[in-house]
């Protein structure tokens, strides 16, 4: 007797699985033989053991499976093992060894990100913004629903090789100059630009989000601009050229001429890495615990792991986000190392196979046990080519996309206004990573109103706020992508239909996979984002999406009791079916192909978006037409429409 696997299990227990202290921790042994199993918890350095029995699931070949659902009552790290007992009198145990998981609070799994230039807060071009700034755009931000205010860097800024407007390398007397290059005579890491306000300032804000529900991130970029004491006060610290001159920072293929990296192993090590690990305690201390990592991938790992294990001993509810578009292995092992969440490759999925592919392996593999997706929609280095050349339609597709396929998401802000001036390539033009830019927050055009929609859907939802929740569902159209997200026990169900296609409209039909959320064949669909309430008959659904709409969002319920069938007559469906019958006959008795494109125009411009579920559905409209098509001896309206020869 012995016990063959325990999961989840990391690279054979070198790294922790994550979880959080709201959902509970499954756990799985195979023992064959064993007359049960027993897991163990218990805090990381605890000596008692607490047992929780298991469930036996189905015999699998020789072995049974062994199930568990393990709870934490606050963040921190838990070590946990499952133990078999044999049958018989002399009953004999095996032990498996000691595997370690890393729990922290929700916001480490389920958060909307709103990230800011704080010196951009101001409503005036010649005054930087400043911490009493962001509080006055609390109560927008709160109102779009987000959970967490991200600012970038708060630190003063280098004055030597400063950069000037689009990362020119000739900064004017009164450019700001680039956030990240961090340190001059004001501080360094601990310290906050004079313009922005003082740490008093800083905390005041910290408190006010709170107050309205939200946490404060802070970018931590460990990179220093020439003018950082540190340069001084440790030489070491930094890595030389040839000719003794301090070199600057690259990251293949770019360059940062205003900043310069650290070296991580200088002869007084120790102290230099103390004194990187005080910088997230020291703004813990100011109210921030959460925190974006800047180019993690160009420090060392063993950094990291120590850093972030040393942090959390401190303050176990410590948030750490991974900023790093690197290769999938390199990605992967950062989050290993324990951030808790990670940059992801989904600003550049666009397509359904895409999507599909890149889902499945982080909610299907053992990927889903350690790394928690930030699906960002857009970055200050990111504007993709998509959001360049598409309107309002493109920028609720990308976020609807975000926010319903991971339950942490995230924007840079002008998103919200669909901001899509680019300099080349994925740059913004006159980028606030360099000035000062002033907005109008409520312009023509924007998409505030969806987001918040959106983000309410995944507050009352809790289906939305869990990552492997997610099963794709079959669309008639690849341009259109269905998925439905579900909670274990099925309470809470929702589905997702969105249009990737940003300059056409797409009527399509959905398969509804019931018997994942344990629905019978007529059921609700409460539309999420329009506050329409439809019921539904089997599994194969008709929805039609424009592309200014983007995405379709349904709650689905059982019924209290059976739908009565619409009796309403629709005079308008009546005056469409006439013309609409004659040329379908033509069309298909008389092989008339000019009939077949009139009757085809005739369906999309007057009869589609009334007969597909979505905003503009009329119940009566489709049950007058669906009558009417019947007595012509088809099944439906659609029927009549996709059954004609040339369709």
């Amino acid at each position: 007797m012995e016990i063959r696997t325990l999961i989840p299990e990391i690279d054979g227990g070198k790294y922790p699985a994550k979880t959080e202290t709201d959902r509970a921790f499954v756990v799985e042994a195979e023992a064959p033989g064993a007359a049960r199993v027993t897991f163990k918890v218990r805090a990381a350095g605890a000596k008692e053991w607490e047992s929780v029995p298991a469930v036996s699931l189905a015999p699998l070949g020789q072995a049974t499976r062994w199930r568990a659902e393990l709870s934490f009552p606050k963040s921190g790290y838990y070590e946990y093992t499952a133990e078999a007992a044999s049958k018989g009198a002399h009953s004999a145990k095996a032990a498996y060894k000691v595997l370690e998981v890393m729990v922290e609070p929700p916001v480490g799994r389920f958060g909307a990100w709103y990230e800011l230039f704080v010196r951009s807060q101001s409503p005036d071009l010649g005054r930087s913004g400043t911490f009493k700034d962001c509080e006055n755009r609390l109560p927008d931000i709160q109102a779009m629903g987000f959970d967490v205010l991200y600012l970038a860097p708060v630190h003063p800024v280098g004055h030597t090789h400063r950069k000037g407007p689009n990362n020119s390398l000739t900064a004017g007397p009164q450019d700001p100059g680039c956030v990240w290059s961090i340190g001059d005579e004001h501080g360094g890491h601990t310290a906050v630009h004079p313009d922005l306000g003082t740490m008093e300032d800083f905390r005041q804000l910290t408190k006010a989000a709170g107050a309205r529900g939200m946490k404060v991130a802070l970018d931590i970029a460990l990179t220093c601009s020439f003018d950082h004491p540190w340069l001084k006060q440790h030489p070491d610290w930094f890595f030389h050229n040839p000719d003794g001159t301090i070199k600057c920072a690259e990251n293949p293929p770019k360059k940062y001429e205003d900043t310069v990296f650290l070296n991580f192993y200088p002869p007084d090590r120790e102290v230099m890495w103390e004194e990187l690990k005080n910088i997230f305690l020291f703004w813990i201390g100011q109210g921030v615990e959460i925190f974006r990592i800047d180019n993690p991938h160009t420090k060392p790992d063993e950094f990291w792991a120590w850093c972030i294990r040393e942090v959390k001993k401190v303050h176990p509810d410590a948030i750490f986000l991974s900023e790093a578009f690197t290769y999938y292995e390199r990605l992967e092992l950062l989050a290993k190392l324990g951030f808790s969440q990670s940059y992801t490759y989904f600003t550049w999925r666009l397509k359904r196979d895409e999507i599909l592919e890149y889902m499945d392996r982080l909610t299907r593999t053992y990927v889903k046990d350690f790394l928690r997706p930030n699906f960002f929609a857009n970055t200050p280095d990111i504007l993709t080519k998509q959001l360049q050349e598409g309107g309002p339609g493109v920028f609720k597709q990308r976020y609807a996309l975000a926010a319903t396929l991971s339950p942490c998401c995230g924007i840079y802000s002008t998103f919200e206004l669909c901001e899509n001036k680019a300099l080349g390539g994925e740059n913004y033009a006159d980028s606030e990573k360099y000035v000062q830019r002033v907005w109008d927050w409520n312009r023509e055009g924007n998409i505030k109103d969806f987001i918040a929609r959106v983000n309410k859907a995944r507050h009352e939802n809790p289906a939305l706020q869990l990552l492997d929740s997610l099963a794709f569902a079959s669309s008639t159209d690849e341009n259109v992508l269905a998925y439905v997200k579900a909670t274990p026990d099925g309470s809470n169900a929702v589905l997702a239909v969105v249009n990737l296609d940003p300059a056409a409209a797409r009527p399509t039909r959905v398969t509804v996979p019931l018997e994942r959320i344990g629905l019978g064949d007529v059921y609700r669909a409460v539309d999420l984002l329009g506050g329409r309430t439809f019921v539904w008959k089997g599994r194969e659904i008709n929805v039609f999406i424009d592309p200014k709409d983007a995405v379709q969002l349904y709650r689905l319920e059982p019924l209290d009791a059976p739908a009565p069938e619409p009796q309403g007559v629709s005079e308008l469906a009546q005056r469409h079916f006439a013309p609409f019958a004659e040329l379908q006959y033509r069309a298909a008795h008389a092989s008339d192909l000019l009939a077949r494109r009139e009757m085809k125009k005739l369906f999309n411009d007057e009869m589609a978006w009334r007969v597909y579920y979505g905003p503009n559905h009329d119940a009566d409209y489709l049950a007058t037409l669906d009558r009417l098509a019947r007595a012509k001896g088809f099944d439906s309206i659609i029927e009549m429409f996709v059954g004609t020869p040339g369709h």
